[in-house]
């Protein structure tokens, strides 16, 4: 596993700057991280918290730096962020270059830090056809594209199968961190795998019983679906490969609408932190139905549709499956 010392910016270097909100409370809790009576994990986005909390349970004090419902590609760190990653134990990321403001976000005082995506089967960013100012290449993959920042789909945590790599990457770390609940820890990293597990299973009954002659096709407004797309067999085509700012371009919409007439796709989806315009223009164009919102780089509050990681899981899987019935 991918592990190593890396400096973070002091709280007092931030203060002295004249940087605001110094004083803010932790992410996820009432207590600074230095206040904390438990070893404090500090993770990039609430996906990865939830993970972790599953894991570690109330053995150690687990946050997320971004908040329910933010978007996690362009993030901007605050000062509170870097006061409490210079006061955490141990911080996880994903890598994968999904966290663009990562190195942004590392400095002076040494944390431990962990990608959590260490070992899993990677996937390519591709170009699908309407990418290219021409609109009508061939998927291809975006490396040694000059516009091209991402060759690697960071979205691997969508992925059943790749999800159990993260919960065993959690666990290693959080033995190491705090070794004296190892026995802990495994035992809620082997049930929480056994969880994952059940509802890809689920997935998986789901697609066997629709019609022999269905083909399910994805269609999104990001690209961040490859992975499960894979996992499941299921054909894939979206907007935008990664959040950027030419989202849902002239081209990118006329080669959506190509794909959903070619395949006849009755439901098409969007996630819950883009805005979905252009989906919906290959919704109206199309006459296929405009599902509600999927979930992918953050769960829900309490009281939305996917306050957890299993449930987000679910929820996504169910809209999708549910869709593709004719």
């Amino acid at each position: 596993m991918h592990r190593r010392r890396i400096p973070f910016l002091a709280a007092g270097l931030a203060c002295a700057l004249g940087l605001s909100g110094c004083a803010a409370a932790g992410p996820d809790s009432a207590d600074a991280p230095g206040e904390s009576q438990l070893p404090v994990v500090l993770t990039s986005f609430s996906v990865l918290a939830d993970m972790t909390r599953a894991v570690g349970g109330e053995l150690v004090d687990t946050r997320s730096i971004t908040p329910p419902g933010v978007e996690i590609h362009e993030y901007s760190p605050t000062p509170g962020d870097l006061r409490d990653a210079a006061a955490a134990d141990l911080i996880f990321f994903n890598g994968l270059g999904l966290e663009a403001w990562y190195e942004q976000f590392l400095s002076h005082s040494e944390v431990e830090v962990v990608l959590l995506s260490d070992s899993v089967e990677t996937l390519p960013v591709t170009r699908l056809p309407g990418d290219s100012p021409g609109g009508d290449v061939e998927a291809e993959t975006l490396e040694g594209d000059a516009s091209a920042e991402l060759p690697i789909n960071p979205h691997a945590w969508m992925s059943p199968a790749q999800a159990m790599v993260y919960v065993e990457n959690i666990e290693v770390a959080l033995t190491r961190l705090a070794p004296e609940h190892a026995e802990e820890f495994s035992a809620n990293a082997t049930a929480y795998r056994e969880e994952i597990q059940a509802i890809w299973d689920r997935a998986e009954e789901q697609l066997e019983s629709l019609p022999e002659d269905t083909d399910v096709h994805l269609v999104t407004c990001e690209g961040a679906f490859s992975y499960l797309a894979e996992d499941l067999d299921l054909g894939e085509h979206y907007l935008w490969p990664l959040n950027a700012e030419d989202e849902g371009s002239p081209q990118q919409v006329q080669a959506q609408i190509r794909y959903v007439e070619e395949h006849q796709v009755p439901t098409i989806f969007c996630e819950s932190t883009v805005n979905d315009s252009a989906q919906r223009q290959v919704a109206e164009t199309t006459g296929a139905t405009l599902s509600e919102p999927l979930h992918v780089d953050s769960i829900t509050e309490a009281d939305g549709p996917a306050p957890s990681y299993l449930e987000l899981l679910e929820h996504d899987l169910d809209l999708i499956l549910e869709g593709a019935r004719p």
